[in-house]
């Protein structure tokens, strides 16, 4: 369990942030440059003294303003990732992953090398110098060197940052295997937002030193007020879904959720697969009737709970299909449909605007 509450006066703005992390978890700072995500992780590491406040892991206590505690930052027993490697140059692989494990506790040693090269998948780049390896192959070693250094909280401050797009699912999930693997407790930092749909259990959203929201994901990115933070152009509703089948045929998985069943193309895990599918608002089109005849697969009929009108041309609106789902309209179609809250409508999503970008955020039930 991660307990944080900090206060601090920074030259850009005021920090009063409070917030947990759970157990096992992976626990998402969310926000945009600035916001101080940064600014938290240099204070839980020990990197920054906060003026006031305190940080506790589990029973520890390494920072407490009140009673004078602060725990030097070697002997936090934290492993941190930046955005950059910061690996070795001169070393290969191998002995780069051994150093994390020569700075750990020597009684303390529960993560073993070859656990960590197995997961992560490295066993081929052991003998490679950094140089000769691609920014996610530079990343999965410096998680791997963390790692060994057996920490009891991973700190991760947007490690896919400096890693083009094409390559960060190259490491996601290798990521999504950390927690249900090691039982480690996970700060993400980031302000991709696909990223933390993918592997977060908790978001807790930042703007300007302060927490505007905390709670799980589904909760957060279903909340319209939240919307000029979480990002307007990706903003949707987060489903929890399980893999209910398969069509070989038609390469169309079919997902169960509280609101019926979702279909998606290229989706091919074993039945069961718990599941989270990012729908869009911009891919969410509104009907007052049934649709006959049409080729989009999704049709889920809701009621209108939630309307945000900020005065553009276009509105959110929040439908409860048995679980919340944001459409955006025009604000013409809007007017025409007589749309208001309590209208019955029906909303229509292409299978194919749900990519493998949009699915991720896989859960255990061990937990």
């Amino acid at each position: 369990m991660l307990e944080v509450s900090l206060s601090h006066q920074f030259d850009q703005f005021r920090m009063d942030l409070a917030f947990e992390g759970e157990a096992g978890s992976i626990t998402s700072l969310f926000g945009r440059s600035g916001t101080g995500k940064t600014s938290v992780i240099n204070m839980i590491a020990g990197l920054i003294k906060p003026q006031s406040g305190f940080i506790k892991v589990g029973e520890d206590v390494l920072f407490d303003s009140t009673q004078n505690i602060f725990v030097p930052p070697e002997k936090r027993r934290l492993g941190t990732i930046f955005q950059d490697d910061r690996l070795f140059p001169h070393l290969n692989v191998r002995n780069n992953l051994l150093y994390g494990a020569h700075a750990s506790t020597p009684n303390n040693h529960t993560i073993t090398f070859d656990s960590v090269v197995d997961v992560l998948d490295i066993v081929q780049l052991l003998e490679r110098k950094p140089s000769n390896l691609s920014g996610g192959e530079k990343q999965r070693v410096a998680i791997g060197r963390a790692l060994l250094s057996q920490p009891r909280l991973l700190l991760m401050d947007e490690p896919l940052a400096s890693i083009d797009v094409q390559l960060r699912s190259e490491i996601l999930p290798f990521i999504e295997n950390l927690r249900d693997t090691f039982g480690l407790t996970v700060l993400y930092v980031s302000h991709a937002i696909e990223e933390v749909i993918r592997l977060a259990d908790k978001m807790v959203v930042l703007s300007d030193g302060k927490k505007a929201a905390e709670g799980d994901v589904e909760e957060i990115m279903s909340r319209l007020d939240l919307h000029p933070l979480t990002g307007r152009f990706d903003a949707g509703a987060v489903l929890s879904t399980t893999v209910a089948g398969y069509e070989q045929d038609y390469e169309l998985a079919s997902l169960t959720f509280a609101g019926g069943v979702l279909r998606v193309t290229g989706v091919n895990l074993p039945k069961g697969t718990p599941l989270r599918a990012h729908i869009r608002a911009r891919d969410v089109s509104l009907m007052l009737e049934r649709p006959k005849g049409t080729s989009i697969l999704n049709v889920f009929e809701g009621r209108i709970v939630e309307i945000s009108d900020e005065g553009g041309p276009q509105l959110d609106l929040k439908i409860d299909i048995g679980t919340p789902l944001i459409a955006r309209v025009t604000r013409k179609s809007f007017n025409d449909l007589g749309l208001e809250n309590g209208k019955t409508v029906f909303a229509m999503i292409k299978a194919v605007a749900i990519d493998r970008r949009s699915l991720g955020g896989t859960t255990t039930t061990t937990r």
